[in-house]
């Protein structure tokens, strides 16, 4: 038998080994936790670090932008103000003029704070319209570095700001793209005596980016992040190819120049002088009409737009910061209105007015991106529309009273109610990309079921208002189009281009007679302006077109035969906006020279 105390010895040395090893093993891996532990703490460290630094970049980044907007937002008002008094015309600026970028540096949130959403960073408004009053040399071209429709007209890619985006820019003297030194022919640096001579020749200009859609600063487009108000619902555009485009090579091109005619070399009976205007009319037509100078009213800027009253007796006028009630009988000045709330640090260019159909309300928009409805009786705001993220530059109300249309920079049509003051329904220009389609101009069809939009892209678009779907897309402009108006009969779509031509559209199944053409088509091309077409509208009989022009002209055109019946020169500047009166032979102009202007134009018993 083996003794068993050898066996009993063996196993606890056996345990003991393990046990010394196990030991051994347990403190390494303990070392390794340690040694774990230290390297995750420096990685955090230093991620934490990382993120403190990318977090500042960003700041700092956003802060530089915010200064930078400032910066150029009040070099670009000085230059208006010094464009308004005869400088060099406004150029403008490339920063303003383009969507700011997303910094390359953002950070992403902190792991600390998983639920801290990123600041974002503040966005100029994009060019479309002008500065000013803007757009329209007085018109939409960028705000403050847009312009549009009111004023002279928009340049491509600039936003709403002043009346029109490519404001009027004249001779002599040129500038340079993104600046404001002035260069000669051949694209040196003038000296000071040429620029001293340059400016003394050059007639006062206003450019569009004064007052007006770049647009919008046409700005790059940019997103819709407004915020939709209770109530609302947002109609989603149609796709781009189950909406029909309309080609552009449609109906004859009609030239009639008579901005080039020498007044001096006109007979007297096709010509008609006053103290400071003068008309000329066609010899190619028979003389039907004549116009005579009712009253001439001043302001203290330019006048961005007039809209006469449903019932012809008050014309309404908006410049900077104020809108002006005018009685068309006396040509007194029946009220100011002025939102006292608003701020004072910049310009505030009123670049949209409209009478209620009842008369009771005026509806305002301006460069605050705001739409004003004021109780006219009351002398007070019933209600402040907030919801555009850019300079509003046109507005409408419906037939019946009940909605108001308006038109921004940012690339939206709206629909408002005009007892609860909430958005209804906002139609989208989405369908075109990265190219800039800031509106310039809105309008209902006599009937209230269609809603037309012009835009900085060159295109018309057609809405329908029950579903709100995209019905078309007309493309025939070779630059922005800064105003559209329906026909009295609603059969016809009037449009007015940076490209210097008017286009009657025939709107074939969408007009209220319900046509059976499928498509719009472009009947005719009215080409006789000089320079850009920044205002048109149809008399109320439809007899006539007239339209208002950075040429600081005034046409009238017979859409029957296309042909100009006469051109008016009544302004010393853009002619930003024309309303025609709907119950009175009478039409007012607004123009970049701060003046507003009622006209009488009548039928003659005989031709001559």
């Amino acid at each position: 038998m083996v003794p068993s105390a050898p066996l009993s010895s063996r196993v606890t040395e056996l345990l003991d080994a393990l046990r010394t090893e196990y030991d051994s093993l347990n403190q390494e891996a303990s070392n390794m936790r340690l040694f774990k532990d230290e390297y995750e703490q420096r990685i955090t460290s230093q991620i934490n670090e990382i993120q403190a630094v990318q977090q500042n970049l960003y700041e700092l980044e956003r802060a530089h932008h915010k200064t930078r907007q400032q910066y150029e937002e009040e070099i670009m008002r000085l230059r208006r103000e010094l464009e308004a008094r005869g400088g060099p015309p406004v150029t403008p600026s490339p920063f303003l003029q383009q969507a700011p970028q997303q910094p390359p540096h953002q950070a992403p949130p902190p792991q600390q704070q998983p639920h801290q959403a990123p600041v974002p960073m503040s966005q100029p408004h994009s060019a479309g319209m002008a500065h000013g009053p803007g757009m329209y040399a007085g018109m939409p071209p960028s705000s403050a570095a847009h312009g549009g429709p009111n004023g002279a007209g928009m340049a491509h890619g600039q936003p709403m700001g002043e009346p029109h985006p490519n404001a009027y820019m004249g001779p002599p003297a040129q500038y340079a793209p993104g600046g404001g030194v002035a260069v000669n022919a051949h694209g040196q640096p003038m000296t000071p005596q040429q620029q001293a001579t340059a400016l003394k020749d050059r007639k006062p200009v206003i450019t569009p980016t004064q007052g007006l859609p770049p647009p919008p600063q046409g700005l790059p487009a940019q997103p819709q992040a407004g915020p939709a108000q209770m109530g609302s619902r947002q109609t989603p555009t149609q796709p781009p190819r189950s909406v029909a485009m309309v080609p552009a090579a449609r109906g004859p091109v009609v030239n009639n120049q008579l901005a080039d005619i020498d007044l001096d070399t006109v007979p007297n009976n096709l010509k008609r002088e006053g103290a400071d205007w003068f008309v000329v009319y066609n010899q190619k037509t028979p003389r039907t009409l004549n116009i005579e100078n009712v009253y001439t009213l001043e302001h203290k800027s330019v006048v961005c737009c007039v809209k006469f009253s449903n019932d012809g007796k008050f014309l309404a006028t908006g410049c900077n910061r104020v809108t002006q009630i005018w009685n068309v009988a006396t040509g007194a000045n029946e009220c100011v209105l002025e939102d006292e709330a608003a701020m004072r640090a910049t310009d505030l260019y009123i670049r949209a007015v409209c009478f209620s159909p009842d008369g009771k309300y005026l509806v305002t928009g301006a460069e605050d991106k705001q739409i004003r409805i004021w109780d006219i009786q009351k002398r007070a705001i019933r209600h402040v529309l907030a919801g555009h993220d850019q300079d509003i530059y046109s507005l409408d109300f419906s037939p019946d009273g009940s909605m108001i249309l308006s038109g921004s920079g940012d690339r939206t049509v709206r629909l408002w109610n005009l007892e609860s003051g909430k958005e209804v329904c906002k139609f989208t220009i989405d369908d075109m990309g990265p190219r800039d389609a800031g509106v310039t101009s809105v309008a209902f069809s006599p009937n209230g079921k269609l809603v037309a939009a012009s835009s900085l892209d060159k295109m018309i678009r057609l809405w329908e208002v029950s579903s709100g779907h995209l019905l078309q897309r007309l493309d025939g402009h070779k630059d922005s189009v800064y105003a559209v108006a329906f026909s009295p009969d609603g059969q016809s779509l009037l449009s007015g281009s940076l490209d210097k031509t008017l286009r009657i559209w025939d709107l074939g199944r969408f007009g209220s007679n319900s046509r059976s053409n499928d498509t719009v088509t472009c009947r005719s091309t009215l080409l006789g302006h000089k320079d850009f077409v920044l205002s048109v509208a149809y008399s109320p009989d439809g007899n006539w077109i007239v339209s208002g022009s950075k040429d600081r002209g005034v046409q009238f055109w017979d859409p029957r035969t296309s042909q100009t019946q006469c051109m008016l020169q009544g302004h010393k500047n853009s002619v930003i906006s024309v309303a025609l009166s709907p119950t009175q032979m009478y039409f007012a102009t607004g123009s970049g020279d701060c003046r507003a202007r009622i006209w009488s134009y009548e039928t003659l018993p005989t031709p001559m």
